[in-house]
């Protein structure tokens, strides 16, 4: 039976974060004191939008005034010390992005307003806060028999308490048959094991047995609501007045800004019109999308109100242009998402036939429906569909996690060892590892998909590319990859997908390989209509020449070391710093 632990006291310091996720007492950041604004300026709506560095966000957390803890915003890590480094010789930056006099980072922007997106808002709690080590306040050893009621029951007992009085519910070293689904659906909750080796004398197997339900997540991490962003407060939906919102922007006007206050969770969306469409030549493939039915959505707070000016908590990554469709602003009730959750040191191993088995659970971790989330420390076996899945997450860490061995028919709609899916944004994969895979680190949410970083992943034997891989994924960032054996000639693709699967056509937008090794095969970067994807660093082949037409993306390469040599801790630390002026 389990046994109760009482709540270490610290965890009041996390609690406050948990209520709620946007500042609700009214104030609005200041802005930066190199950048006075006026209150009573008013945007030409005619002109572009600009990328707006004007207003911080003071350092703080989300939540941080609601709850009377004291929760730390984000610090500089230790690796923004030696950036840029003082010593430059034999380096080269981008023409796109690089450093200035005074150490921070700036960005050139192409004919049509296309450049580089900023990325460094990705991660729990948009990066530069360190994954928090809950108390454990509930141990579960391993028992006879399937184990899934028995650590369910756990989990529930910990969420019927008070906020301030739940943290980890800790599995000791051992063996547990899980035959169902474990659910972390409630706020404040971690399920942590001893670790993710394979010796059970030392570290936590979870061995997942049976197919019932058939093809089942094995835990499932948030609420479970995949639409968790999508009930609209009524009455609050407001039209975007600004002529073209540029990607990298942080300000938008809107027609009427007296139904917002800061701190509220909002949805920006540009709609999928036959306008929108039909410039971007339909899509990709023989057959034109449908109007309706990939609306672009970015998952946002209100940081600042200034007049008809609303500032959110991180920049658009596509440009939100009138001429194909008006996009609005609406104020999202909830959202539906479970806050401060994860899965840390433990081992999945799916237990399956072997071949071409698809009798068994199909995904070992789901976060569906979270935010401020994380999975750490944890390796996945034999899954068909993910080792991790995202899904209408926002600001979530997947920190040295292993997706190895997949077991299913190597075809469509399998082998996803990272995946994105609808609504999931500002995620980070950092230090993982992937092989086996179709498509070890894949984007498969379509335009409701933006802002997902894969940093420093170590990907073997994929045997289809990495890749945005349908329907306008926008603001991927794949830094620093090393592929290694492959078994694929086009080892990553930010490109046309054309006819393929669903008419995927144009699968991703202004999107970046940042010194992606592709392991001696070759990365295809096209330039969509309306957007850009980039290839800077490559080490190998880059070209423009995919399985479906489209013009060559933005390629760049240069003597020396690329500067910097990571460009998501660039960007983070030079939000960060930003943000502490």
């Amino acid at each position: 039976m389990a046994l109760r632990i009482r709540p270490v006291l610290g965890w009041l310091a996390i609690v406050v974060t948990l209520l709620a996720c946007g500042d609700d007492d009214g104030t609005t950041s200041e802005p930066d004191a190199s950048a006075p604004r006026d209150a009573s300026t008013q945007v030409d709506a005619s002109r572009p939008l600009e990328p707006d560095a004007s207003i911080a966000l003071d350092g703080a957390v989300p939540g941080d005034d609601d709850g009377g803890g004291i929760v730390p915003g984000p610090t500089l890590p230790p690796f923004c010390d030696a950036l840029p480094p003082a010593d430059r010789s034999g380096t080269w930056e981008s023409s796109r992005v690089s450093y200035d006099d005074e150490g921070m980072l700036q960005y050139a922007s192409d004919a049509q307003g296309n450049r580089v997106p900023d990325f460094g808002y990705a991660g729990y709690h948009y990066g530069g806060v360190a994954l928090p080590e809950l108390p454990e306040v509930e141990r579960v050893g391993p028992g006879d028999g399937d184990d899934t009621a028995r650590i369910q029951a756990a989990i529930d007992e910990v969420a019927d308490r008070p906020l301030a009085e739940r943290g980890a519910v800790v599995l000791e070293a051992g063996t547990y048959e899980i035959a169902g689904t474990l659910r972390i659906e409630e706020s404040g909750i971690v399920l942590r094991g001893a670790g993710d080796g394979s010796d059970a004398g030392s570290n936590t197997i979870l061995r997942a047995t049976g197919d019932n339900p058939h093809q089942r997540t094995v835990i499932v991490v948030g609420s479970n609501a995949s639409s968790a962003w999508s009930r609209l407060r009524s009455g609050t939906t407001i039209d975007v007045t600004t002529q073209r919102v540029l990607v990298g922007a942080r300000t938008i006007e809107v027609e009427d800004a007296s139904g917002f206050s800061v701190g509220d969770p909002v949805v920006l969306r540009r709609p999928s019109t036959s306008a929108w469409i039909g410039a971007l030549g339909g899509g990709g493939g023989s057959s034109a999308w449908t109007p309706g039915e990939i609306d672009l959505v970015h998952q946002r707070y209100v940081r600042a109100i200034d007049g008809r000016n609303v500032t959110l908590d991180v920049p658009v990554f596509d440009t939100l242009d009138r001429a194909h469709g008006v996009s609005t602003l609406s104020v999202v009730e909830g959202p539906d998402v479970a806050r401060e959750v994860g899965v840390e040191s433990l081992r999945i191993d799916i237990q399956t036939a072997g071949g071409e088995d698809e009798n068994h659970a199909w995904s070992a971790i789901g976060i569906v429906g979270a935010e401020d989330a994380w999975v750490r420390d944890v390796t996945a076996l034999h899954f068909g569909f993910a080792g991790v899945r995202v899904t209408a997450a926002t600001r979530v860490t997947v920190r040295d996690v292993r997706a190895i061995e997949p077991v299913a028919i190597v075809t469509g709609s399998r082998m996803y060892n990272f995946a994105v899916e609808r609504g999931a944004q500002q995620v980070l994969f950092e230090d993982v590892e992937a092989q086996g895979g179709r498509h070890n680190f894949v984007s498969n949410g379509i335009a409701e998909v933006s802002g997902v970083v894969f940093l420093r992943g170590r990907s073997s034997g994929a045997r289809a590319s990495s890749e945005g891989h349908r329907r306008w994924s926008q603001g991927l960032l794949f830094d620093s990859i090393v592929e290694t054996s492959p078994a694929t000639q086009i080892i990553v693709g930010l490109y046309n997908r054309g006819d393929y699967g669903t008419l995927h056509g144009w699968s991703s937008v202004n999107s970046v390989l940042w010194r992606y090794d592709v392991g001696g095969r070759r990365a295809v970067v096209q330039r969509p209509p309306l957007g850009q994807n980039y290839a800077i660093g490559t080490i190998g082949t880059v070209t423009g020449d995919g399985p479906f037409d489209g013009p060559a993306g933005f390629f760049e390469t240069g003597e020396g070391t690329l500067l910097p040599g990571s460009l998501y801790e660039a960007q983070l630390c030079d939000r960060l710093r930003r943000e502490a002026r």
